[in-house]
């Protein structure tokens, strides 16, 4: 089964997680837009292209921000290496997120 990265992380800030009180829910377990992308619930399997996601305990800022930092993280690169040929690289992600 494929994990959402509030599963792969432990972070509690999906809906009706430990840490919704404290940090609030995570914008990619309620980004709705993304909802199939690489197998997963919302944004699960492509939270690189959220902006207010979680690492390291600190809320992450925009794509351009975060991602060199996205890159090195182990859900990414489990994901990346899991999907192999059927990848979807962040630039078509973020057209499906524009406003």
């Amino acid at each position: 089964m494929k994990k959402n990265c509030w599963e792969f992380k432990n972070c509690g800030r999906q809906e009706g997680g430990k840490h919704v009180n404290d940090l609030g829910i995570c914008p990619a377990a309620t980004e709705k837009r993304l909802e199939g992308v690489h197998g997963g619930t919302n944004a699960g399997r492509a939270c690189w292209v959220i902006a207010g996601t979680l690492c390291k305990g600190d809320i992450q800022g925009s794509f351009a921000k975060k991602y060199k930092r996205c890159e090195q993280c182990d859900f990414y690169r489990e994901v990346k290496k899991g999907e192999g040929m059927k990848f979807i690289f962040s630039a078509i992600l973020l057209s499906k997120i524009k406003n």
